[in-house]
């Protein structure tokens, strides 16, 4: 799915006025993290900056990123993170677009399900599949989880004399606290 497809999801989301506002919740401060482990060095990178929305009538789901809005402890390796591997200049977000499934069936005791869906990173499109657990908190929709990527899916290049310093699969976690998204009638 293009980069378009998926900003027009998350206007139709934004621009439907004909449901009602309880049916869509929203956070513009989501967290997204990722984690690579390698015997030479750990890397980690927290992002407070993410864009989700939820519409809990047809249970879908669309996270919106951008690239550059990954913290890393050292600013050298944000900047070839940026430069170098994901290339935000060319390629500045990253995006989810899918659904969760038995939504209806969830409730304060039975949480964990399934997020199902397309993640965009790097230009490239792949399949996800991973468990979640979605949690009711008075007004709010909780997502947490993780899965992991393989870098080689999303066609980033590292370059031979650092390959030993990033895995080859990343860990990816996410928790996204969604709130009513009230709309203007």
């Amino acid at each position: 799915m293009n980069m378009k497809i998926v900003c027009f999801l998350l206007l139709a989301l934004f621009l439907d006025v004909s449901v009602e506002a309880q049916d869509k919740f929203l956070t513009k401060e989501g967290y997204v993290s990722f984690f690579s482990h390698s015997i030479v060095e750990d890397i980690k990178a927290d992002n407070n900056q993410v864009l989700s929305i939820i519409d809990t009538t047809t249970h879908k789901v669309a996270i919106q990123l951008l690239m550059r809005s990954f913290m890393f402890e050292k600013a050298l390796m944000q900047e070839h993170f940026n430069e170098n591997y994901v290339e935000s200049y060319k390629y500045p977000k990253a995006t989810f677009s899918g659904e969760i499934m038995n939504f209806e069936d969830l409730d304060a005791e039975n949480t964990e399900t399934e997020i199902v869906g397309k993640l965009t990173v790097h230009g490239e499109t792949k399949d996800i599949s991973t468990k979640v657990n979605v949690k009711m908190e008075g007004d709010e929709i909780v997502l947490e989880g993780d899965f992991k990527v393989k870098v080689a899916d999303f066609n980033i290049k590292i370059p031979a004399i650092v390959r030993n310093n990033i895995a080859k699969t990343i860990k990816v976690t996410f928790e996204l606290h969604h709130k009513p998204y009230y709309q203007r009638q």
